[in-house]
């Protein structure tokens, strides 16, 4: 069965940008080839993937069984400042959060961003920079980024009360920065830098953050990129440029995965009714397909530039049960 998260109460509109709906680009399947229509809202969607969508730079939501695009944020449709909105060129990577009702948002641009699904809102933004590919939700409510240029994590001390320049932020050294994965049961932040997989330790302070890197681990190959829970396991996918992996926490053994393997901007699984879905870039970095691991399209759109895609499903690797939003302040 497909988790698919609940909660989400804003019905999403179809057609053109704006007040009217999300903006498809070339639309794929769907009604009249055969395909069923869309769901009325994000809440109903069964089978749904987000996306970082680099040709708009804005994060999507795309139903599979109609292959339409049923939601999108676009910084410039939103409560970001016109003088910000470079901090948003090129969406990297989008993440469902707080009980599916909130996506995790970062941009090559170096932003990041904390947005409400219901009604788009930018609950909170700031500016990373350092080409940033990644970020991940600290349990107090905190946001850590990861930015490849530079070499660092970021952590900011999100309070939706403050303006985006008046955010505090505090960096740490990662060397080539593509990822951070919060691991609720170890109470860990994980990131795959460059060949080596680390952990850090966090001291849980709004007022003063800090991680500290507690474990290395040898990675083979170099240039890690995508680090993402495996669904309902203990465990980490992992890619570089050369191959895809699983990391077992429990045994502590890493395994190539099957299918395909080299270039691999992201990989996500949802279950056993839900294939593992990965981004293979057809020109440069980006693609208009989202395929399994045999190569099977599971999306498309002709002329979109998505960069990662993750399954719309819960993430109880790195978040308890019910998730609430937090601040610190």
């Amino acid at each position: 069965m497909c988790c698919a998260l609940l909660g989400v109460m804003m019905a999403c509109g179809k057609g053109k940008a704006g007040p009217e709906g999300p903006d498809t680009g070339n639309p794929g399947p769907g009604p009249g080839n055969g395909n069923p229509e869309p769901p009325a809202s994000v809440a109903d969607c069964k089978k749904c993937v987000v996306l970082a969508e680099q040709l708009h730079n804005r994060a999507a939501i795309a139903d599979v069984p109609s292959g339409q695009i049923i939601w999108e944020w676009k910084p410039e449709q939103s409560n970001v400042k016109q003088q910000h909105l470079a901090w948003f060129t090129n969406t990297s990577d989008v993440k469902p959060v707080y009980d599916g009702k909130y996506l995790l948002v970062t941009a090559s641009g170096g932003g990041v961003a904390l947005v409400r699904i219901a009604d788009k809102k930018t609950v909170f933004y700031a500016y990373a920079g350092g080409n940033t590919h990644s970020a991940e939700l600290l349990p107090d409510g905190n946001i850590v980024s990861a930015s490849s240029t530079g070499n660092f994590m970021t952590v900011f001390r999100v309070d939706t009360t403050k303006a985006a320049d008046e955010a505090y932020s505090r960096n740490f050294p990662l060397a080539f920065g593509h990822n951070v994965v919060w691991d609720e049961q170890r109470q860990v932040l994980w990131s795959a830098a460059d060949n080596h997989l680390i952990a850090f330790t966090y001291n849980f302070s709004c007022a003063d953050p800090v991680l500290t890197q507690s474990e290395t681990i040898d990675l083979p190959g170099k240039d890690a990129h995508d680090l993402f829970p495996v669904y309902g396991k203990n465990a980490l996918w992992l890619t570089n440029t050369t191959n895809v992996y699983t990391y077992d926490l429990d045994t502590k053994k890493l395994e190539q995965s099957t299918g395909i393997q080299a270039n691999i901007k992201s990989v996500s699984s949802g279950g056993a009714s839900l294939p593992t879905i990965i981004i293979r870039p057809k020109t440069s970095w980006w693609t208009d397909e989202v395929i399994d691991e045999k190569g099977n399209t599971v999306f498309y759109q002709s002329g979109l530039k998505i960069y990662k895609a993750r399954w719309y499903v819960k993430n109880g690797f790195s978040y308890p049960a019910t998730h609430n939003i937090r601040q610190c302040k």
